[in-house]
This record gives structure tokens, C-alpha cells and sequence, in this order.
């Protein structure tokens, strides 16, 4: 009976013995460095578009009246029709020197084949003018930056198809980074209708806006 309990006994010691000599040699083992986890890239902006790059949301009829708001610091533009975005694109605005002023214009002349006065007789495809001081909208060089001298030059199919679907008194409205209407649809249907009643232009207009062609010789008054 002895010799049973001792050999259980000798028995338990020895599992034990082990059990800590493993935990022991566990313990004393080099920590491996956990595997870097690799971390998603971001994804791109929702809506980026590459410069020069454009896209239509909607194709119409479009009942609404349209609104276009032009971001500086994001170098796009946002087509609204009420409150709806049917379509956006790059957009090149004043570069140093020749900024782009912000705040919300009527679209006070239209011209679809403009030419300035002042840079060499440039073509300025789709002009919709914005001040009678030189502002205006047109198809243009558009490297993603700001780049003309002072107007807002858009891609040359978006230009034409956004020529079509405004009308004088269209507003259009130029910020330092916001890309949705300000105005309620009533407010923009307000301002549309009294810019169509606005003040004439004058009988020479100062036509002080850039020209379409990348290297043009400017000729200065």
C-alpha cells in the first residue's frame, strides 16, 4: 500500500516538474515581433475628378432652375438643377495675382463664340459673362490649378453643354470651398428673375478675360 501511494506520489511530482520547466522555458523565449498590418490606402475623394475631367448626373429634362457653384480651393464646379447636382467638373480659376472674386453672380451675356480685346483676339468658346469688369465663364486650358487671369475656365464639352442649359440671369455662385447652393429654390428663382431685369450693359465693355490658348502674348493698356 506504501509503495503505491509513494510511486503515485513520485508520480505527481514529476508531471508537476515538468509542467513549471516548460511554463519556465515558455516564459524565457524572445517575444517575435507581431507582423505590421497593412493599412488600406485611402480611397479617393468621393466625386474627384482628374483635371479637365467632367460628369453628368443626370441628363434631363431638368425642371429646376440651374444653379452653378464654383469652388476655389477645390478647383470644381457643381451643377445644380433646384436642389439636385446633375453634374460637375474641374475647373481652372484666377491664379496669383489675378484671383478669381467670390460671391453670387447673375449670368449677365452669353456668347458662344467670344474673342477677347486684350490677349491677342483669343477664342473663348461658350463665354457667359459674370461682371462687366472681365469675370466670366468659358472653355479653356484646364491643368487642375488656377491658372487663367481671373475667370473660370471649364472643360470645352462640359462649356458646351452647360451653355445650353443656362439663360441670363442664371446664378452662379463662386466660393472659397463650398460646393452646395447657399440659396433656397425660391431665393434662386428670385434672383434669376431680377437679374433678366438688371441694368444694361455698358456701351464698351471692358472685355478684360483670358483666352483659351495656353501661351498667349498679352498685350497690356
Amino acid at each position: 500500500m506504501w509503495r503505491m501511494l509513494k510511486k503515485g506520489f513520485m508520480s505527481f511530482v514529476r508531471s508537476g516538474l515538468s509542467c513549471l520547466f516548460l511554463l519556465a522555458g515558455a516564459l524565457s523565449l524572445p517575444v517575435q515581433a507581431a507582423a505590421p498590418v497593412k493599412r488600406a490606402r485611402p480611397a479617393a475623394k468621393a466625386g474627384a475628378l482628374a483635371p479637365g475631367g467632367y460628369r453628368w448626373l443626370e441628363e434631363g429634362p431638368l425642371d429646376g432652375p440651374i444653379h452653378l457653384v464654383i469652388s476655389i480651393d477645390r478647383q470644381m464646379a457643381h451643377v445644380y438643377s433646384g436642389d439636385r447636382l446633375v453634374g460637375m467638373a474641374s475647373v481652372s480659376t484666377g491664379m496669383a495675382g489675378h484671383s478669381t472674386p467670390t460671391g453670387d453672380y447673375p449670368i449677365l451675356q452669353k456668347n458662344q463664340w467670344h474673342r477677347s480685346n486684350l490677349y491677342s483676339n483669343a477664342p473663348m468658346p461658350f463665354m457667359q459673362r459674370l461682371t462687366w469688369d472681365g469675370i466670366a465663364l468659358h472653355a479653356g486650358h484646364n491643368p487642375g490649378y488656377p491658372a487663367s487671369h481671373g475667370c473660370i475656365r471649364l472643360p470645352y464639352a462640359f462649356a458646351q453643354k452647360l451653355f445650353g442649359m443656362t439663360s441670363l440671369g442664371g446664378l452662379v455662385t463662386v466660393t472659397r470651398d463650398r460646393l452646395h447652393p447657399s440659396l433656397t429654390i425660391e431665393q434662386m428663382a428670385a434672383v434669376d428673375a431680377m437679374a433678366k431685369v438688371a441694368a444694361p450693359a455698358p456701351a464698351k465693355p471692358v472685355l478684360d478675360i483670358d483666352p483659351i490658348i495656353f501661351m498667349p502674348r498679352v498685350s497690356r493698356r
